[in-house]
């Protein structure tokens, strides 16, 4: 019979891993403690390989999965105080529920690296990172995904190393903070005392240096001259018809004429040159490609050579006059003349957010999407390259090569490998957000991801949001300029030059296959060679 004291002595590394999964998503943004996350990945593969049985090491992994999302996910709750049609307290539930679901995949990882060895210290290290690089694909893939902070992301604090990104993308460069975090992990095991003391030296250094020190120079500027508007409007302003006046006109004053010493240094005369103006995700509530009249409004406000991207919904009458409208939530790019140049549909839908799965049962239970509308958005495309007006005079284009633009909306960008056009490399691409939902933490995890793809595809990215976080982030992964959350304003500037194609580019998600695949065969041989 087992006594209390075996059964709350079997239980102690679950506490502890619940306690390292909280503290594991203390190092991703706003507070950005990673060595908290370091630490916590280490302890993570020491209890997983303890486990005695199969099922033990997979409950471990979950175990440390469920902390670590209901913290780092605490901002989704938030959203639903924006919306009235399901309670608040809900929030908290839908988090809740969404971990233990996401807390499955740190528990494949766990179970998968177990199963295939845990016999030997070192191999088992690069097991586990092969198999947690296979975890957060499948996160980001299952279900229509949800790719929402991976380890990677950490990286962003020691900007050499997150130039990794470039060569293995950035599931490959979890798959090496876990191998660090394993190899410190077996050094504690063999010279705790040496290992402390490298590992102290290293991270003092690193955090010296890694703020200024880049493995990649950064790139010049082109003679693209943009506005990014940041009205500091929030979500229940946006979302009340009484302020829609109120919101045009301050989305009208922001836009002016170009401002600011950069295009004053180079003596241009504001209305002579083609200028790109950036709103945010569904800055108008008009129907652009149906309102003609929305559409002269608004190029009203433009230049005789400026181009207008900006968020907003599209609708596709029913032809037969019924109920059956399309919407989609999209990007138009808007010229003087009042013409739509182009339109980007989204193509990653937020589920919940901009759609109800299974609506004719949740609907009946009284849950609804939060994104207010009259209907379910349907998907675009995907990623596409959309060229930008050209000409001698009065186009877009540096050194006599026309520019072009990829659009990603909000959450798309968070999604590795999937955010470019493979067909036709763009100049930049343009991120237009609305992270007023997310309270305090969303906003700077959803900057930091965009970071990251920005490093993985070598373009800038220019995200332009409602009440922040609006910025322009280099081809390096640096922030070039920001406007802080709560603040209205503009950033005036010119485009960033992209970058030679980086070999992610290039391979996509392959490149991160590669390296998981060396990894999973080092651990493999590492162990068969033990065994002999």
């Amino acid at each position: 019979m087992i006594s209390a004291t075996d059964r709350l002595r079997g239980l102690r590394p679950f506490a502890v891993l619940l306690c390292a999964g909280a503290l594991s998503s203390l190092g991703f943004a706003p507070l950005n403690l990673w060595p908290l996350t370091f630490l916590s990945l280490a302890l993570l593969i020491h209890q997983v390989m303890q486990a005695k049985r199969l099922p033990e090491a997979a409950a471990r992994g979950w175990v440390f999965g469920v902390a670590h999302f209901i913290v780092g996910l605490n901002w989704i709750a938030t959203a639903f105080t924006h919306q009235d049609n399901m309670p608040a307290w809900l929030g908290w539930v839908g988090v809740v529920l969404l971990s233990l679901y996401l807390a499955l995949f740190p528990a494949l990882a766990s179970a998968l690296a177990w199963r295939v060895t845990h016999q030997h210290r070192l191999g088992f290290v690069f097991m586990f990172a092969a198999a947690w690089m296979l975890s957060e694909w499948l996160r980001a893939s299952l279900l229509t995904g949800f790719a929402w902070n991976p380890v990677a992301v950490i990286s962003l604090e020691l900007p050499w190393v997150a130039q990794g990104a470039r060569w293995i993308g950035t599931y490959g460069l979890s798959g090496v903070w876990v191998v660090a975090a394993g190899l410190f992990w077996v050094g504690l095991q063999h010279r705790w005392r040496a290992t402390l003391a490298l590992t102290l030296v290293l991270a003092t250094i690193s955090m010296a240096l890694g703020r200024s020190m880049l493995l990649v120079p950064e790139p010049g500027m082109t003679e693209i001259p943009f506005r990014i508007v940041q009205p500091n409007i929030g979500q229940d302003e946006r979302n009340d018809p009484g302020q829609a006046q109120r919101n045009a006109r301050i989305y009208a004053r922001l836009s002016g004429a170009p401002a600011g010493d950069s295009l004053a240094n180079r003596s241009v005369a504001p209305a002579s040159v083609p200028r790109l103006l950036l709103w945010p995700e569904g800055a108008t509530f008009r129907f652009l490609d149906i309102e003609p009249d929305a559409r002269e409004e608004l190029a009203a406000l433009l230049g005789p050579h400026d181009l207008l991207i900006t968020g907003g919904e599209s609708i596709t009458l029913d032809p037969q006059g019924g109920d059956d409208d399309v919407y989609r939530n999209g990007v138009f790019a808007l010229d003087a003349a009042a013409v739509i140049r182009w339109r980007y549909d989204k193509a990653h839908l937020v589920p919940f957010g901009e759609y109800l799965p299974a609506r004719p049962l949740l609907g009946r239970l009284g849950l609804s999407r939060l994104v207010p509308g009259d209907g379910d958005f349907t998907r675009g495309p995907g990623p596409r390259t959309f060229p930008l007006p050209g000409g001698a005079s009065a186009g877009f284009s540096s050194r006599g090569v026309p520019a072009s633009v990829g659009v990603q909306i909000c959450y798309e960008i968070i999604f590795s490998g999937h955010v470019v056009d493979k067909t036709r490399r763009p100049t930049f691409l343009f991120n237009p957000s609305n992270d007023a939902w997310f309270g305090t933490w969303g906003p700077p995890q959803h900057l930091a991801q965009a970071q990251l793809r920005a490093i993985e595809e070598g373009i800038a990215v220019l995200r332009a949001t409602p009440n922040g976080i609006s910025a322009v982030i280099s081809p390096t992964g640096r922030l070039v300029s920001t406007l802080a959350s709560h603040r209205a304003g503009v950033i005036d500037g010119f485009i960033p030059e992209p970058l030679p194609p980086t070999v992610f580019s290039r391979l996509g998600l392959w490149a991160c296959a590669l390296f998981g695949l060396c990894l999973a065969g080092l651990g493999r041989a590492l162990t068969a060679f033990a065994a002999q």
